[in-house]
């Protein structure tokens, strides 16, 4: 199989660098974020066009980072956007001034010269801004291709190598897709011919190469990545996979049984089901610190799995890899990229142990989660599992805040039982991204059959979200909450009062912990 093209986007630090990313994909090109100072590992004959992300830098500030020489020098097809285009200016012998007028959210810019960049697209266009520094001097040889209302530079051009001083890559920006699609199509070569199938043949490939003749384990969870990571390996290994559903007793309600059926009885994969729940919680016993949680049920996995797989060698032959649903989201936030920042621990990243009996299998770690859906349906995945709702590694000891017991785990798997019932009747649950119920520490005072109560806070969570980078809120019906909350206060002991979070991720996370 011929190296697949790859665009590499250096990230400067962009709150869209991620979505980027995606909009790129979207065209069938595969693409690849790394830190600036990594882009050597990019420069080889497959990447076919650099994109500079971002940031949240002034190209003046001491330490600010800069783009690569050699990536400035190499030739191929270089898209600036926002910040990378201030570099652009700075490095190639423009320069760079602070704007008397900065320039935030939805604007309007005038395309002054014609260029395949822009072809297609009408004189003007609403893009959407998010800058104060600007253009004072273009660099030697650029020729202005769009101006701002402020008369500020909004694009600039000079052979394969250009600046933009909006994001093309925000659905605010509703032609940025086009501009996207003529650097790639026009100035890169790009095929476009990133397809599904090529991930999974590609999958399918690797994953053979790396194991060999060799054996593998995988953890099944019951959601989409673990299930579309075991199919692809099931795919390239065949029966030299074995599937351990690790019961550590933090499921949802009925998942045990529904993963059983989805593998084990329909697609006659090798399953082991491991009762791990007493070992589980002795080691989340009296712990409160989400990423202690986090580490403890990361580590214990692993000492899990290899506890199964010596048992099973004897019988089975060594299994020397283990096979992880690890995204590409899931990296990024964990070990960040270019100037980001950790965001939490994954317990399929950063929760793993230093010292491990396993290389490690990672067939989607370059894949975001609507992408490992399509990967799903195309390999024949039950529905129920491929639209599963996400469900943290960690499982239900991440959505109760402070400690795991066994009362309030049963608390909390009633009420999710309840959220999810209510969502699918109402037809809401395809139309959500992701939704949960929390179990709070908070208790509170209330009234039932003219008696004092007192007990817990559960709050109900529901976001829409197309890379879970970002997310927003679910507009939820007013009479769909008014039902789950009525269910969980008459039916799960102990809760007496439900709301409804309505934060955004930024500033918030989807999951509380």
């Amino acid at each position: 199989m011929s190296p697949r093209q790859v665009v590499a986007i250096l990230d400067f630090g962009s709150q869209y660098t991620q979505l980027i990313a995606r909009r790129v994909r979207e065209c069938g090109v595969f693409t690849e974020i790394l830190a600036p100072e990594r882009a050597a590992e990019c420069a080889g004959p497959a990447t076919i066009a650099y994109v500079l992300s971002g940031g949240p830098n002034s190209v003046y500030e001491p330490g600010a980072p800069v783009a690569p020489r050699a990536v400035l020098e190499s030739g191929k097809p270089i898209l600036a956007i926002c910040y990378g285009m201030h570099l652009l200016a700075h490095q190639l012998g423009g320069r760079m001034g602070a704007g008397s007028r900065r320039e935030y959210g939805q604007a309007a810019i005038e395309l002054t010269t014609e260029n395949p960049l822009t072809a297609g697209l009408p004189r003007r266009l609403p893009v959407w801004m998010s800058h104060g520094d600007h253009i004072a001097e273009i660099p030697p040889g650029f020729s202005v291709l769009a101006r701002s209302e402020n008369g500020v530079p909004a694009a600039i051009g000079r052979g394969n190598i250009f600046g933009l001083q909006f994001h093309p890559e925000v659905v605010h920006t509703p032609d940025g897709g086009h501009i996207l699609r003529n650097f790639l199509f026009f100035f890169a070569g790009a095929a476009g011919d990133w397809t599904i199938e090529h991930v999974i043949d590609g999958a399918v490939a690797r994953i053979r190469e790396q194991v060999g003749a060799g054996r593998a384990i995988c953890g099944l969870s019951g959601g989409v990545d673990s299930a579309v990571a075991a199919s692809l390996t099931h795919r390239a290994i065949g029966d030299r996979l074995t599937c351990v559903l690790v019961d550590h007793g933090l499921m949802r309600r009925g998942e045990v049984d529904e993963v059983r059926a989805a593998f084990a009885a329909s697609r006659k994969v090798d399953l082991v089901i491991a009762d791990a729940s007493e070992r589980f919680l002795d080691r989340l016993r009296g712990v409160i610190d989400p990423e202690e949680k986090r580490r403890r049920i990361g580590h214990e996995f692993v000492r899990v799995f290899e506890h199964e797989a010596s048992r099973l060698s004897a019988t089975r032959g060594q299994y020397d890899y283990l096979v992880q649903g690890t995204l590409y989201p899931d990296v990024i936030e964990s070990a960040g990229s270019g100037h980001a920042q950790t965001i939490k621990t994954h317990h399929n990243v950063g929760g793993l142990p230093d010292h491990m009996e396993f290389d490690i299998i990672e067939p989607l770690r370059d894949l975001f989660k609507d992408e490992v859906r399509r990967v799903g349906e195309a390999l024949g995945i039950p529905e129920e599992i491929v639209w599963r709702h996400p469900f943290p590694g960690p499982g239900l000891a991440i959505r109760i805040i402070g400690e795991v017991t066994p009362d309030r785990l049963e608390t909390l798997r009633t009420a999710d039982a309840i959220v999810t019932e209510e969502l699918r009747a109402s037809g809401w649950y395809r139309q959500c991204s992701q939704a949960l119920a929390v179990l709070t520490p908070i208790r509170t005072v209330g009234v039932m059959g003219d008696g004092r109560t007192y007990g817990n806070v559960l709050a109900i969570r529901a976001v829409t979200t197309d890379d879970f980078m970002t997310a927003d809120w679910a507009r939820l019906p007013h009479d769909l909450l008014a039902r789950m909350a009525s269910r969980v206060v008459n039916e799960v002991q102990g809760v007496t009062r439900v709301v409804y979070d309505i934060s955004s991720k930024p500033p918030a996370t989807i999951e509380w912990e």
